[in-house]
């Protein structure tokens, strides 16, 4: 069965109500997260019900905090193809609004659990909180689900010598210029996905064509140049070299993602491709010139293909 993406918790038919789910927010989809949802796949096993994860949207942080630096690790889109990978059946994406905002943590179980999705399991991290003023715990989950009848499952911190694998961390190896730190956390490498949009085409002329994206609501990872594989609508993946940042040469502003595959040369404009982040070559600068940005360019090409193509 595909995983079918439900949008709200009111009035739904008996068909997306009565699964297992993990609850969270579930940016990233991080081995801790899949700790949660193996939670939820046991407890939709023994119940006999489809399998359910139920994420918010926009992200909480964007209601109570809307002026912090942007911070998604994954869009919509992405964590969907995520979660299908791991079995998922349902996908809750409910709307984080004023109403869900004011919901004490006994009304969102009965209201938004209970009432609207019908939940037979909640699968939980050790560090959740839940409700107005995070007040709801793990702890509180497990008394309200002996209350209304549904099993609870807490998953305990996971990671590497002591550390437990969280979206903060990943955020931090992605600034920090560290992107293989960040896919040790995620189990695949942070890729941006995005719309290729039509830019100044200053690198088509000067030999190296670049298929750009906006980097929109994504974490800002530090700006420079990565060696990166792409995936095309149609499925290939293609290595190449990446400028991420705002192209201080150029004059660019707005933070962008600017792809130059090895060996393509097809019409992308339009399409969406997704770009894994797999190393950091260098740090983002300016040029005084178009000559020494050249070659620049020629020495990242060579950096990139060793590493992503060492037969060619």
């Amino acid at each position: 069965m595909s995983l079918r993406i439900v949008h709200s918790w009111k009035g739904l038919p008996a068909a997306d109500k009565g699964a297992a789910v993990a609850l969270g927010n579930f940016d990233g989809v991080h081995r801790g997260h899949q700790r949660v949802i193996a939670g939820a796949a046991r407890g939709a096993m023994q119940h006999g019900c489809p399998l359910g994860v139920i994420s918010f949207d926009p992200h909480p942080r964007r209601l109570f905090q809307p002026n912090e630096p942007t911070f998604r690790l994954m869009s919509v889109n992405q964590q969907a193809r995520a979660l299908e990978a791991l079995g998922v059946d349902r996908f809750y994406v409910l709307p984080f609004d004023y109403e869900m905002a004011s919901f004490t943590d006994r009304e969102f179980v009965e209201k938004v659990l209970v009432g609207g999705l019908g939940v037979r399991h909640v699968a939980v991290g050790f560090d959740i909180s839940f409700g107005k003023g995070r007040t709801g715990s793990p702890e509180l989950m497990q008394a309200y689900g002996d209350e209304f009848g549904f099993t609870v499952d807490v998953a305990q911190a996971v990671g590497d010598g002591g550390e437990k694998f969280s979206s903060t961390g990943v955020r931090a190896a992605l600034r920090d210029g560290k992107p293989e730190i960040a896919a040790a956390i995620l189990g695949r490498p942070f890729a941006i996905e995005g719309v290729v949009r039509r830019g100044k085409q200053l690198g088509r002329t000067l030999g190296f064509p670049t298929a750009n994206v906006m980097l929109g609501d994504y974490v800002a990872p530090r700006f420079g140049v990565y060696a990166t594989r792409t995936r095309l609508p149609d499925g290939r993946e293609i290595a190449g070299v990446s400028s991420l940042g705002v192209n201080p040469t150029t004059g660019e502003e707005e933070a962008r993602l600017e792809v130059w595959l090895f060996d393509f040369d097809e019409d992308l404009y339009g399409q969406v491709i997704e770009t894994d982040l797999i190393a950091f070559l260098r740090p983002e600068e300016k040029f005084d010139g178009v000559e020494p940005l050249v070659e620049q360019v020629k020495r990242d090409e060579a950096a990139a293909r060793a590493m992503l193509l060492p037969d060619f």
